[in-house]
């Protein structure tokens, strides 16, 4: 297919990718932008920079935004900047408090800088993981094949464990690396701050208000380094503060009531479900505020909901489904769709 019949199918006006590889594909690729949210990433932001460095097909544009690093990160990133003018680092100011809304405005200060630039295909990618060489390549052509593709991404793996889709949604796509076709990102108003996280699974969801489609694809993954919700809760506390975050976030009770009880097969044992479940129906009985629209909160029930029933065709729920390593909770610790 050429890149003339590609950009008139898309309606993008699609430009010559920053291609590598050599194989035929220039030109046939949609053109693609990334930026990288980075705080106090030294442990880990390299390896990050060498899996894109590597990639068989390079962004126009990275912007990595250093969110008031004082560990070291924005000197490995300014070595990479100087052999690779694609790349760009931008700093913010140092804050002592730690919060989700933090990662929202050090996307938004990397997105200002990526405005002026024509581009098909704008990345979120965490800076603390890896994949092979033709990880973004295989995303990218996932757009030229489905028109209506808004949002896409892979599992990830932690260390022997992979991402769990048995009570989530292949539509839901992690927040470790989201691709947005532009118009997508646009329209939903890209990442919206919220107190208690799950900025990545608002912007899946309202993508899917909004007539897209969205979807993760398994046939890759990548690896992701640092354990998830540690960042900023540890311990027991990550289960119980997960499902706080999932009743804020327009969870339906009946959902988180199955959801808690597979979580329960999984370390640590009973106590993990029975700490998220806590939490849920702790936020629910004091009657907190929840975080997104009523809109919002309707689609996602009705959405988790027809998964339920789709469950009980086949069995009461996936709970006797062949043991496969990992959780199915979100970058922040929440329960995704």
């Amino acid at each position: 297919m050429t890149s003339s019949r590609i950009g008139k199918e898309m309606g993008t006006g699609l430009a010559i990718a920053n291609s590598t590889d050599g194989d035929g594909m220039r030109g046939t690729i949609p053109t693609y932008v990334l930026i990288t949210p980075a705080r106090n990433e030294v442990s880990f932001i390299e390896q990050t920079i060498k899996s894109v460095v590597g990639q068989t097909l390079r962004p126009l544009k990275w912007v990595i935004v250093s969110d008031g690093s004082t560990d070291g990160t924005d000197d490995i990133v300014k070595k990479y900047v100087a052999d690779h003018k694609w790349i760009e680092l931008v700093r913010m100011a140092e804050r002592k408090e730690r919060h989700f809304a933090g990662k929202v405005h050090a996307f938004n200060a990397g997105y200002d800088r990526v405005k002026s630039v024509k581009y098909d295909i704008i990345g979120n990618l965490d800076a603390d993981i890896t994949f092979a060489e033709d990880y973004l390549v295989f995303l990218l052509s996932k757009f030229v094949e489905n028109l209506r593709l808004g949002v896409a991404g892979t599992p990830f793996r932690e260390g022997a464990q992979q991402y769990d889709y048995r009570f989530t949604s292949i539509e839901h796509v992690s927040g470790a690396c989201q691709l947005f076709r532009r118009e997508c990102f646009e329209e939903i108003g890209g990442y919206k701050p919220t107190p208690i996280g799950g900025i990545d699974l608002i912007a899946v969801i309202t993508a899917r208000m909004k007539g897209w489609q969205t979807r993760s694809f398994p046939e890759k993954t990548c690896v992701h380094h640092r354990l998830m919700g540690t960042g900023m809760h540890r311990g027991l506390m990550v289960f119980f503060k997960g499902g706080r975050g999932d009743y804020m976030l327009g969870g339906h009770p009946l959902w988180e009531i199955g959801r808690s009880i597979y979580q329960m097969k999984n370390k640590p044992y009973i106590l993990g479900g029975a700490l998220r479940l806590m939490g849920f129906y702790w936020d629910m009985i004091r009657g907190v505020e929840k975080c997104v629209p009523k809109d919002f909160v309707e689609f996602r029930r009705k959405e988790q909901m027809g998964r339920l029933r789709s469950f009980n065709k086949s069995s009461p729920l996936p709970l006797t489904a062949p043991k496969i390593a990992g959780r199915a909770t979100d970058r922040s610790g929440n329960i995704p769709s």
